[in-house]
């Protein structure tokens, strides 16, 4: 999943939109936390937001990030400027330059059924993207459920 979902959205069709739904320190789950590093219930600045294609939602969004880590920062703020949270982390030397995904599918949870608005039985995609830093230091675990019948994921690799 590339940094400017909306910009991947609009050159495949359709008018994309994100709605900012919040910010703010909340404890980390526990799978987020020994991602991050962090104390397991230490809190973790999340940034939650919903994509839409021609007004319909297609994905839910949260980014986890080290909360000391980025107290003080844009990325605690609701806009985060320009680039994203990938452009303010490289700002403060923790500039991604690997990621890992793991992609599942599962039926959507009642708040994500609510949130996103799955035709009736459509599973959902969850994509658990983690980026690194160069020292190899995890510095965002974003967590991105899409609406199954919305996606199609393709993935291009070299062969060894």
């Amino acid at each position: 999943m590339p940094d400017d979902a909306a910009g991947r959205l609009r050159t495949e069709g359709g008018e994309p939109a994100v709605e900012f739904l919040s910010v703010g320190d909340e404890p980390a789950p526990a799978a987020v936390s020994a991602v991050l590093g962090l104390a397991e219930g230490a809190p973790a600045c999340v940034r939650r937001r919903r994509f839409l294609l021609d007004g319909k939602p297609v994905m839910l969004a949260a980014s986890y990030l080290d909360a000391v880590l980025v107290a003080g920062t844009p990325l605690a703020e609701p806009d985060s400027g320009p680039g994203g949270i990938h452009a303010r982390l490289a700002e403060l030397g923790y500039g991604p330059v690997r990621f890992r995904e793991e992609v599942r599918s599962r039926m959507p949870s009642p708040e994500e059924a609510d949130r996103l608005g799955p035709a009736a039985g459509n599973p959902v995609v969850l994509v658990r993207r983690t980026a690194f830093a160069a020292d190899g230091r995890a510095v965002e675990v974003a967590e991105m459920v899409l609406d199954a019948s919305a996606y199609v994921l393709e993935y291009e690799f070299d062969a060894p």
